[in-house]
């Protein structure tokens, strides 16, 4: 049998979530510095590039949703046979995954590139801002393997129990992606002067160090690469199973991009100014929330692990620790932003108008942050338990039944304060439904797993009755 990295299915539970979540915290970390920081450099070349910028994020939030979607995919079907299958097997389910990836790769990269005018036009681009959107999307585009490759490798490697080394190479490619930024975009030292577009390469051959990175511990130290992926109906087997999680999975992250959109077209109704300010404050909340998000990348692989092995009480231990964590997290970042919330915006932007926006989505927003987090880790623990569709229906209501149509009235109402308002809204209602859902959901598999626990032994006792019970014949055998 595979041994596995970490055997959660025993042992300490909040020790395990503390230990699996601060490697996620520090390569989500990257990521977020990474964001801030692009949006800090692009920002320096003026309003108009940081409108585009923040035209191209529900975009960008698109094409990752597709790939974490495919990630969490493999995450909770190999965190769900670490412990019972072989090595083989696990090789297969790896390996799949991967051609899997290869192939939605070819499929995001042709429809991107012959798109990009119609899109972002149709999300209120102007003639302007859409002619430094195509010079970021059209390098960004030919950079997606490096994107999705990255991103189910590293959840394959989580999937064993080691978040350290996923979480150091998300570290590493961030890193180096803050370091090459300003050489390209400003033209430092022997590099060109490339603006918007250098910020695109930037990103580009940093996410090529973490996909050469990974691919190398696959192949090497985890030995879960094949190029024989079997018969196509095997692969195909696999497949069904990666996307049963998977499509619900991206929807369910493909959600919010989209909502996004359409927020983002309803705030250009204001001018550049409201879309720059949105997009500054949506970075710092991915800040905000990147502990929350490292702890609801782990509740899969714990989940995931326990449901297998039928532990539905340390599950439910995880989910009220994660749930106080939430909560409280997210008052002490409100109160961070009620105190310095304008000084993190002017961070950004030297535009006052621009600030002024980005202090009124913390303000508003910023007081729902907890409830939010609680929707986050609701989504990841479904997900583990093999139970896609809860987590898409939930952020299907809380984006697109609650959030944008409130947003469009608010806005007739109260301007942009109404916008903000729609999503605080919306994230104190789906947060609290969707957790009193999960709760729900892991008591009642407890008692239909004790329910057929006790009928098998009911069953059991059943078939010895013969042997404990002696036929008539048994009992006088001169009669025969």
């Amino acid at each position: 049998m595979q041994p596995v990295k970490k055997n959660l299915t025993e042992g300490n539970i909040k020790k395990q979530l503390i230990q699996l979540t601060w490697p996620m915290l520090i390569g989500m970390v990257g990521l977020v510095l990474f964001n801030l920081t692009d949006t800090f450099y692009v920002g320096k070349l003026g309003v108009t590039q940081l409108a585009a910028m923040s035209f191209t994020f529900p975009v960008v939030m698109f094409i990752n949703g597709i790939s974490q979607g495919l990630g969490i995919g493999a995450t909770s079907l190999i965190s769900r046979n670490v412990i019972l299958k072989k090595r083989k097997e696990l090789k297969c389910m790896a390996s799949r995954a991967i051609l899997l990836g290869f192939t939605v790769v070819i499929v995001v990269v042709v429809t991107g590139l012959l798109t990009i005018q119609a899109l972002f036009s149709s999300l209120g681009a102007g003639p302007e801002v859409l002619g430094y959107i195509k010079d970021y999307m059209q390098i960004w585009y030919l950079g997606i393997p490096f994107v999705i490759f990255p991103i189910i490798g590293n959840n394959i490697v989580r999937a064993t129990g080691d978040t350290f080394v996923p979480g150091m190479i998300m570290l590493s490619t961030y890193t180096a992606n803050i370091i090459i930024d300003p050489l390209l975009i400003f033209g430092l030292g022997p590099f060109p002067e490339m603006g918007i577009k250098g910020a695109a390469l930037a990103t580009v051959i940093a996410r090529s160090i973490g996909f050469m990175a990974i691919i190398t511990i696959l192949i090497k130290r985890e030995k879960l690469i094949t190029i024989s992926f079997g018969k196509i109906k095997d692969i195909l087997s696999t497949w069904k199973k990666i996307l049963y999680i998977a499509a619900p999975a991206s929807l369910t992250l493909l959600i919010t991009p989209i909502s996004l959109g359409i927020i983002t077209r309803i705030l250009s109704t204001f001018g550049e100014e409201a879309v720059a300010g949105f997009g500054v404050a949506s970075k710092v909340e991915m800040f905000a929330l990147m502990v929350i998000m490292a702890l609801g990348s782990v509740l899969i692989i714990f989940t995931g692990q326990n449901y297998s092995k039928h532990k539905y009480n340390r599950i439910k231990s995880s989910l009220n620790y994660s749930m106080l964590f939430s909560l409280g997290w997210g008052a002490l970042i409100f109160i961070l932003l009620l105190v310095a919330g304008k000084q993190i915006a002017s961070i950004f932007t030297d535009s006052r108008a621009v600030a002024e926006i980005s202090l009124k989505y913390f303000l508003i927003i910023g007081g729902s942050y907890g409830f939010q987090g609680l929707v986050l880790l609701s989504t990841s623990a479904f997900n583990g338990l093999n139970k896609p569709l809860p987590s898409t229906t939930f952020s299907a209501v809380r984006m697109l039944i609650i959030y944008v149509p409130l947003a469009y009235i608010g806005s007739r109402i109260l301007g942009i304060n109404g916008v903000f308002w729609a999503g605080f809204t919306a994230n104190i209602a789906i947060g609290i439904a969707a957790f009193r859902y999960l709760l729900t959901t892991v008591n009642k598999m407890k008692a239909e797993t004790s329910f057929n626990h006790t009928s098998i032994k009911e069953s059991k006792r059943g078939e010895t009755t013969p042997a404990t019970c002696p036929t008539e014949q048994q009992k006088y055998p001169e009669k025969s």
